[in-house]
């Protein structure tokens, strides 16, 4: 990719080469001949195009070159006009044939460069490398309904199938909350690892393993845990899984089956986790959270003997579990109780110290489960989770009944990557992203929504905001989703009343897009207000 510190002027349309005695363009004249090019009967056109993608620069609105060229491009590699693999032309070329600024050019393929949908290699160009996961319709048949039925209640009720409707959602703009940047999956170190793992893995390597997992990776976990969160630990304590769902549902199966029916949960807290614990037959009462983190005194009035935190980064206010309230919790446990701690969101910090895990602390009395999805990609289904020794039989007979154990080809793949240290580099990039990506949310929101109240910039891959004297946080997502924009409402994560707000995810699109769905969201708020 042309790395030029050339910044776009997003306004600016050069002059023809012919007109402005500059080098030409490859839709002018060649190099060395005198004068302007032959003449075009017929009115001569009032704007630039190129055969590329058929671009038109008359489409493009003033001022804003580089976000439309930035679009269009995104649309293309989307549709399938740009595969993956494809190379984009030289910025030179298109700015001449565009007749623009090659600054706007160089622009517009840096965000595809940071957004993860393309990488420059050197002197052989900037090539495709990614598309965003966008639903395709097969050949020979019909297109689906625009807008296919919702459940009814999606937003004031929702039910079991909650998630996956709205992720089937069709929306232009997702800012749903726990998705990562999917178009920065390291693809060509994955798949490096992967070739390396296979020259080197033994025929007995692909029969049935251990259903705690490979003992590459559980060795290579423990020794990241130690790295990142303090965790100090055995490789035959952990237990490789399916993501923390599939976690959540041995501990919640192992729990019911040992006589401990209540599993109290954060509120606000995630809905998801509620639903997995309730679908094992674990009631989850409610414990309020404040600034610093779930109430201890209010846990012990409920009577559970078990809780489920996520102390590094709070889901969905984004607190830090205070000190105070972690002393009060290692009283708790010393009284019998046991902590379900989701680190969730633990890598991604910006701006305070990392937290250590209460796992770090309390080993005989938490159930520490934490997994790939958002550093890599949630499809990939890898998790990991480590139980005091009372649990440790029960949980793993859970997961040889389940499924035997996870693959062990990702799972060799994965240890390899955290032993070289790439998943390392590859989080200190996301992070630089993602801290664009979150000081542009809030950029907007500041500029749209100025009676709103942000909540847990400092870490995480969404926002929590809240607005009082608006209307109905369902209302909103509702009507959001009716005009392409897909958030979370707050109150899908609430058991009791609180103030309305919104729950939004900033990590997996580009700046421009994130700007755009807070513009829409101001509308809505301010059309039903």
């Amino acid at each position: 990719m042309d790395r030029s510190k050339e910044r776009a002027s997003e306004g600016s349309i050069t002059p023809t080469p012919a007109a402005s005695g500059q080098e030409p363009s490859a839709a002018g004249p060649k190099s060395g001949t005198a004068g302007p090019g032959p003449s075009i009967t017929g009115p001569a056109p009032s704007t630039a195009g190129s055969d590329f993608l058929q671009l038109d620069v008359g489409d493009a609105p003033p001022g804003g070159l580089a976000d439309w060229l930035t679009r269009r491009l995104r649309e293309a590699i989307a549709d399938g006009r740009l595969p993956v693999g494809s190379r984009l032309p030289p910025s030179r070329q298109l700015a001449g044939e565009l007749r623009l600024s090659r600054g706007v050019v160089i622009e517009a393929y840096r965000r595809l460069t940071e957004d993860g949908h393309a990488a420059g290699r050197g002197r052989h160009g900037t090539f495709v490398v990614a598309a965003p996961a966008v639903p395709r319709v097969p050949s020979g048949r019909a297109p689906a309904p625009a807008r296919p039925a919702r459940p009814d209640g999606l937003f004031t009720a929702p039910g079991s199938d909650a998630f996956d409707a709205l992720r089937a959602a069709p929306a232009r703009i997702d800012l749903s909350p726990g998705l990562p940047d999917l178009a920065a999956f390291p693809r060509a170190a994955w798949l490096g690892a992967e070739r390396a793992v296979l020259g080197s893995l033994t025929s007995s390597a692909f029969g049935y393993g251990d259903p705690r997992g490979t003992p590459e990776l559980r060795l290579a976990l423990v020794r990241w845990l130690a790295r990142t969160r303090g965790i100090v630990a055995d490789p035959d304590e952990v237990i490789v899984v399916g993501g923390v769902a599939q976690a959540m549902g041995l501990v919640a199966q192992v729990l019911v089956r040992a006589g401990i029916g209540e599993v109290a949960v954060e509120d606000p807290g995630p809905l998801g986790a509620r639903q997995h614990f309730r679908y094992w037959g674990a009631a989850t009462p409610p414990v309020p959270v404040d600034a610093e983190g779930v109430r201890v005194d209010a846990l012990r009035a409920t009577g559970a003997r078990a809780v489920l935190l996520t102390p590094a980064h709070q889901f969905p206010t984004g607190v830090v579990l205070g000190g105070a309230r972690r002393r009060a919790l290692m009283d708790w446990v010393a009284d019998g109780g046991l902590i379900v701690e989701d680190d969730y969101d633990a890598e991604h910090r910006y701006d305070r110290p990392p937290v250590a895990a209460l796992r770090s602390m309390l080993s005989d009395g938490v159930c520490y489960m934490g997994s790939v999805s958002k550093l890599f990609a949630p499809a990939l289904r890898v998790g990991w989770l480590l139980a005091p020794a009372r649990y440790r039989e029960a949980l793993v007979d859970a997961k040889r009944f389940t499924d035997l154990g996870n693959a062990a080809l990702p799972q060799l793949v994965l240890a390899r990557l955290l032993e070289s240290g790439e998943l390392e580099r590859h989080l200190r990039q996301l992070r630089r992203r993602h801290r664009r990506r979150r000081d542009a949310m809030i950029e907007a929101i500041g500029a749209r929504l100025p009676g709103t109240v942000v909540h847990g910039a400092a870490a995480g891959l969404h926002l929590m905001v809240t607005f009082d004297g608006g209307p109905d946080d369902a209302a909103v997502a509702e009507a959001a989703l009716e005009r392409g924009v897909k958030v979370q409402p707050l109150s899908w994560h609430g058991i009791r009343p609180r103030r309305p707000g919104l729950v939004l995810g900033y990590a997996a699109l580009p700046a421009s897009d994130i700007a755009e769905g807070v513009a829409t969201l101001a509308e809505v708020i301010r059309d039903l207000s």
